[in-house]
């Protein structure tokens, strides 16, 4: 089951872990607030101040708290531009990702998080923004579900699912001790299956409609990819029947064999193809 809690786990969750960055670039850091503070002799009303940063930081994540996103983000980007290299930059890039996404600004959120996961490759937030990456990608229902009844499948732009299936997959194989790991590999089983799912929807769509060639193409695909998801069944199946729609002996009888073998027991095999409607799943 997907853990929703983790999902909603705004970036403080993983900027704990920027008090552990190397040493190094904790002494860049003050050094440059040091520079930055001495260049003003009223330190206090130095926009680029530690003392500025850090109000403006705070006021940035009360109004995350409150939902006021758009206002977190305008506070968000000048503290990252203010303190450009800095501890505190890295942190307003994950919290401005998070902003973004929870308002609705998929776009930015992502070019937000591929900055970060660009610029800071050895970040203890690495996972995390990884994860993040995974989340705004991520569409539970993928499309296939009652809202896409009047919208021709074979139209139907998957990338988004198959991004977030890489960056979680990233997450699982990269950080395997991370706390979001087991969230990722969640993520990942899910997508996987509904990405498998689809794909023979899409073949089903096809044969329905006697477009047979596409069918059987589209099925092999569905088994190439995703070999081990549940739907790999109803894939080797209409690859049978296309096949045979299509006179090609060989081909049928060597997609039935695999379908034997693998589905002793299935249930195409015993009561046949039943067509129903493309977008249902049940």
């Amino acid at each position: 089951m997907i853990d929703k809690s983790v999902e909603r786990r705004p970036a403080h969750a993983a900027l704990a872990a920027f008090g552990r960055l190397n040493g190094a670039l904790a002494a860049a850091a003050g050094i440059a607030i040091l520079a930055l503070s001495a260049c003003s002799s009223t330190p206090k009303d130095d926009p680029n101040s530690q003392a500025s940063l850090d109000k403006l930081y705070a006021d940035a994540k009360d109004d995350i708290t409150a939902g006021s996103y758009d206002r977190a983000i305008k506070s968000l980007e000048r503290i990252e531009g203010r303190a450009a290299g800095t501890v505190m930059a890295q942190q307003a890039q994950l919290d401005l990702a998070w902003a973004n996404y929870k308002s609705g600004e998929r776009a930015a959120a992502l070019t937000t998080l591929d900055r970060f996961i660009k610029l800071n490759p050895s970040s203890p937030a690495l996972d995390y923004a990884l994860y993040m990456k995974g989340v705004v990608n991520f569409n539970e229902d993928l499309g296939l579900f009652g809202r896409l009844a009047n919208q021709d499948i074979s139209e139907r732009d998957q990338q988004a699912s198959r991004d977030a299936l890489l960056a979680f997959k990233q997450v699982v194989e990269q950080f395997p001790d991370s706390k979001y790991a087991p969230d990722a590999g969640v993520r990942v089983d899910y997508i996987t299956n509904t990405l498998a799912t689809y794909e023979v929807h899409v073949a089903r769509y096809y044969y329905n409609r006697g477009a047979y060639l596409a069918a059987a193409n589209r099925a092999q695909q569905s088994v190439s990819e995703f070999r081990y998801a549940p739907s790999a069944e109803e894939a080797l199946y209409l690859m049978v029947q296309s096949y045979d729609k299509l006179g090609l002996p060989q081909l049928r009888d060597d997609a039935l064999r695999v379908l034997t073998q693998n589905f002793p027991n299935s249930q195409f095999l015993a009561k046949g193809y039943t067509e129903k409607s493309w977008w249902k799943l049940w």
